[in-house]
């Protein structure tokens, strides 16, 4: 007797674009026996996900009456429960996947079946956690929907992800895509109208998401524009594209390999996998394994875009950028633009500012170091981005508390090494905690493990310590220490003139939330172990002479409300910090004078005598 199965589905595995998109397969077992799943990963199929296993041929076979015969050895199913959260320090996957992936996994889904554009869920971006929003990813020129292969695994947790994707050959013009994803997304909000709906646009994808962001102002939709390609008219390469009418069809073939360079950074592209703490040396030469293997692959390009694909392209991406440009003043969505300082495609730096200038809410995040394929190249996943910028949340309002998604490894050893490597190097913290029976010991063991826990001190200069703190608790206990920050961080004023994505976006993915009661409530009912610091920003910016005074107000309610919950309140102290700004100061004063004095005539460093103890007062 024929059974419901569930089965993991290749990205060139279509769904049929007349129908809803409901993204869920149907497929009969055939033979009997136990039931066979592929390998690279599963969708829930009726409800009932499954988990992944080690594929060992990844065909499907046509056996008939629509029933499909996966060609792999039989495996038992193994059921996967949906969660309802991530553990702290989870691995998210990013960086397993690269351009080579990309690259292969198009020639597969290049193959011509004459059907129209089509919606399809990759298979690595496996089960969401429970109530996850839906994310939509529109393609760039190529149309493949393969943009986000980096990023699968991370956003797979988070969302219901769904790429689009446009057939080499498909004629679809810009109105009709725009039509069909706007079907899409009316269908997800009538099913959903709590939750927000997420379009990725990429390139020409950008101008598509926006354009359906002004034909639908009244629904809930979040849109992250990578190098949107709304500044189409003001491409470096418009001087070119007369050019590409002429080439014959013979010299096409060096064309795609021409824009490959053009669209990307191939370093970077090489890089993605590498990781950043390795010794340069070791850096190198992997880089130099990569590189190899990812240029013969570039050969596919000429089948992506063939010259009569690519001239197509060229007219869409124009009528997409008239079409998009017109209609900014109806977007009223939230919007988040990516841009990369070396795109060599679009003046995609320039375009973001005129963008911010132009929507009504929108925020700009620069990458200064990254190409016109921002989403394929080396860099920090997407998913990060989202968390950062305070993008991500499952209903209408964001819940600082209830959205909170924890860091996972890979963001943890970027935040860490990368970010506020150098200052953990000159600082040193050591960790010293207090056990029950009055032992100091060094480390945390004196910090219960279980909540709820609120921890209050005192800050040092600028705050510092808090970068040791809450690292040492991940590292030492997989705690998650969620702190109580200043709005100011959450509202956009402090972040600099480079818009890039820096401190401030990290200290919301390592766990800050805005000071209000509301979230210490809500962070104290779930068990969490809660960062305070009653002084707050003035002693943090304490001048000088008031190292160690507390600036604590009178009444302190966080006790009734830690009392309330039964929380158990621990007190801490740093020293050291400003002891070492001290002698910092005191070290760039040095040096400062010593190039003074190099810098003056000779006779007047003659008559000049100085002690080095008088910088200090």
């Amino acid at each position: 007797m024929a059974s419901v199965i569930n089965f993991p589905v290749s990205p060139s595995f279509v769904i049929n674009s007349q129908y809803k998109t409901s993204f869920r397969a149907r497929a009969q077992s055939v033979g009997g026996g136990d039931s066979t799943v592929l390998s690279s990963g599963s969708i829930a199929v009726n409800g009932d996900p499954v988990s992944r296993e080690k594929e060992k041929n990844g065909a499907l076979i046509d056996v008939g009456n629509g029933t499909l015969k996966p060609r792999v050895e039989k495996k038992k199913l193994v059921k996967n429960v949906i969660s309802e959260e991530l553990e702290v320090l989870w691995d998210d996957g990013y960086g397993t996947d690269s351009v080579k992936d990309y690259l292969d996994a198009a020639k597969e889904i290049i193959k011509p079946d004459g059907g129209p554009p089509r919606w399809f869920c990759p298979v690595d971006c496996g089960c969401p956690l429970k109530g996850s929003p839906t994310l939509l990813f529109l393609p760039g020129i190529d149309g493949l929907g393969l943009g986000l292969i980096l990023h699968h695994k991370p956003l797979g947790k988070a969302f219901e992800v769904r790429c689009l994707h446009i057939p080499v050959y498909d004629r679809t013009p810009f109105e009709g895509l725009v039509k069909f994803v706007e079907e899409t997304v009316r269908r997800e909000h009538a099913s959903s109208p709590e939750k927000p709906i997420y379009l990725v646009g990429d390139s020409f994808g950008g101008c598509l998401a926006l354009a359906v962001a002004a034909r639908n102002p009244t629904i809930d939709l979040i849109l992250i524009l990578s190098n949107p390609a709304t500044s189409f008219g003001r491409s470096q390469l418009q001087p070119l594209f007369p050019i590409l009418k002429a080439i014959p069809d013979e010299l096409h073939g060096a064309v795609p390999y021409l824009l490959s360079y053009v669209m990307g950074d191939p370093i970077k592209m090489a890089m993605v996998n590498i990781e950043n703490r390795l010794p340069p040396r070791i850096k190198l030469e992997q880089l130099s394994n990569n590189l190899p293997a990812l240029l013969p692959r570039l050969s596919v390009m000429s089948d992506i875009i063939p010259k009569d694909t690519l001239l197509w392209k060229l007219k869409l991406l124009k009528s997409a950028s008239a079409y998009a440009n017109s209609r900014l003043h109806a977007v009223k969505a939230e919007v988040l633009v990516l841009a990369s300082g070396k795109d060599n495609m679009l003046p995609s730096e320039d375009e973001a500012k005129r963008l911010n200038n132009s929507l009504q809410n929108c925020i700009v995040r620069n990458f200064k170091d990254n190409g016109h394929t921002l989403l394929l190249e080396e860099g920090i996943s997407l998913l990060t981005i989202i968390k950062g910028t305070c993008k991500y949340r499952r209903s209408r309002k964001l819940d600082s508390v209830a959205d909170f998604l924890p860091p996972s490894r890979q963001e943890f050893k970027y935040a860490f090494d990368q970010v506020v490597g150098l200052l953990r190097v000159a600082s040193s913290s050591v960790m010293l905690s207090t056990l029950e029976d009055g032992k100091i010991v060094k480390g945390l063991a004196g910090v219960p493990n279980e909540g709820p826990v609120l921890l209050v001190g005192y800050h040092m200069l600028l705050g510092f310590e808090l970068y040791s703190l809450v690292e040492e608790f991940l590292r030492e206990k997989n705690i998650m220490v969620h702190g109580i920050a200043h709005p100011e961080i959450f509202l956009g004023r402090l972040e600099n003139s480079s818009n890039e994505f820096g401190m401030t976006d990290w200290l919301k993915v390592m766990g800050a939330v805005p000071v209000a009661a509301r979230n210490l409530f809500k962070l104290l009912s779930t068990k969490s172990h809660v960062l305070l610091y009653p002084g707050g920003a003035r002693e943090a910016l304490h001048y000088k002479g008031e190292e160690y005074k507390l600036f604590w107000p009178e009444q302190q309610e966080f006790v009734r409300m830690a009392a309330r919950f039964g929380a158990t309140i621990v007190p801490f102290g740093a020293v050291g910090e400003d002891d070492i700004a001290d002698v910092s100061l005191c070290i760039l004063l040095l040096t400062f004078f010593k190039f003074l004095l190099k810098s003056l005539p000779l006779t007047l460093e003659i008559g000049l005598h100085w002690h080095p103890a008088f910088l200090v007062h």
